[in-house]
């Protein structure tokens, strides 16, 4: 590379966009679903837990501004109203100014006004609530603590609070749901106005209480169902004014997540927490997902040790590739291939090629996109970029 491109590559370094996410690992109770790492919330844990974070806050370095921020988990809800204030005051200390975007993860249950009132001073702009489902008993299916009544009032509350965006995540093909139920969950969602909605489609994690049913035979996977229901979504959301901006988000104009657009656009975060990954200073990696032994490998100074990776540009094109395929904007190819001329572009190239000649992506200018047929395959497409880029070879 030259002094020139050199010199132009840290001044775009210098500006890009960096995140901040913060993995809470504390929740009452886990769900069915989930394969989160998590912990039951004890006064000693969740004071170690704030101390520990400032401690790992203080060992990373990084001069320019957080861009964005995301507190997920667990459940961040479960802090009190002063630990929440505590936690930010250990965020907003290492933002070098205000984030143009802050977004918290709460269940419905851990919503009070004392806690909308501390984020919403500490400059938190964004409330992503987890619903799942408004059907009780999918939500008892599902091992979800929360009740109809419980979402209204938190929703309410969100809402009387200011945050001025506010997403809802649902989740489909959960075991025994009919396409009129989602529908009905659908609307139910639409219907109380939030600006983003997420909605998931159920997977199956090992280690959880669902993956043990699913090997069980006692649920089943229903891949034709599941189709039916994405497209279902996509028409209902679209006439309701939600743009689809990835395969399972949607966004009123101005309000699609910047924090995950910038995470799947490959820019750069810091990750703080156990179990909470990073991708920053030339490296990706996680911390050890247990609470004890992250508060141990940070008081000694180590944090990113797990499934530690050297961020190459053949690495970051790949993931650029999966991701941004995922995406409704598609992909840039020629300004990866500009920035990793190393990689196998002639077997990335042909794949390409197979999929726009299958209807499943279109291709304008330098600019790829997958068909909504091709969003429908989008985890199956991922694993064939994977291929092209680990042989090197033409994919088959």
């Amino acid at each position: 590379m030259s002094g020139l491109a050199t010199a132009q590559a840290k001044a775009s370094a210098a500006h890009a966009p960096l995140g901040l996410y913060v993995h809470v690992p504390f929740c009452a109770s886990t769900c069915d679903f989930c394969a989160f790492y998590q912990t039951q919330p004890t006064a000693d844990g969740v004071g170690e837990f704030l101390a520990s974070t400032a401690r790992e806050a203080a060992l990373v370095e990084w001069t320019r501004p957080v861009t964005t921020v995301f507190w997920g988990g667990g459940t961040p809800g479960m802090l009190s109203a002063r630990d929440l204030e505590k936690l930010a005051e250990t965020v907003r200390a290492r933002c070098g100014g205000e984030p143009a975007e802050w977004t918290v993860e709460l269940a419905p249950g851990s919503v009070t006004n004392e806690r909308l009132a501390v984020l919403r001073a500490a400059g938190v702009t964004r409330v992503s609530m987890g619903v799942q489902s408004f059907q009780p008993s999918l939500l008892d299916a599902l091992g979800r603590q929360h009740s109809l009544l419980q979402i209204d009032r938190a929703y309410e509350r969100v809402r009387a609070a200011g945050f001025p965006s506010v997403n809802l995540d649902l989740m489909f093909a959960l075991p025994g749901q009919t396409e009129a139920e989602w529908a009905a969950d659908v609307r139910e969602a639409v219907a109380r106005a939030p600006d983003h909605i997420s909605t998931y489609c159920l997977t199956f994690e090992e280690d959880t209480k669902l993956w043990v049913k699913l090997s069980q035979g006692r649920v089943k996977l229903d891949p034709e169902h599941e189709v039916r229901l994405y497209e279902q979504t996509w028409a209902q959301l679209a006439a309701a004014g939600y743009g689809q901006y990835e395969v399972s988000n949607f966004a009123r104009p101005g309000h699609a997540c910047r924090h995950n657009l910038n995470t799947w656009r490959m820019n750069e975060w810091v990750g703080l927490g156990p179990s909470a990954a990073s991708q920053h200073g030339g490296w990706r990696g996680a911390n050890i997902a247990d609470l004890d032994q992250w508060q141990i490998r940070v008081a000694r100074g180590e944090r990113v040790t797990e499934d530690r990776l050297a961020l190459t540009p053949a690495l970051l094109a790949e993931d650029a590739l999966i991701f941004g395929l995922r995406t409704n904007d598609g992909v840039e190819v020629a300004a990866w291939r500009a920035r990793c001329p190393d990689a196998p572009w002639a077997a990335v190239e042909e794949l390409l090629g197979r999929l726009a000649d299958e209807g499943l992506a279109t291709r304008t200018g330098p600019v790829v996109r997958l068909t909504d047929r091709g969003r429908l395959l989008a985890d199956s497409v991922g694993a064939e970029v994977m291929e092209a880029f680990s042989s090197g070879l033409p994919v088959a």
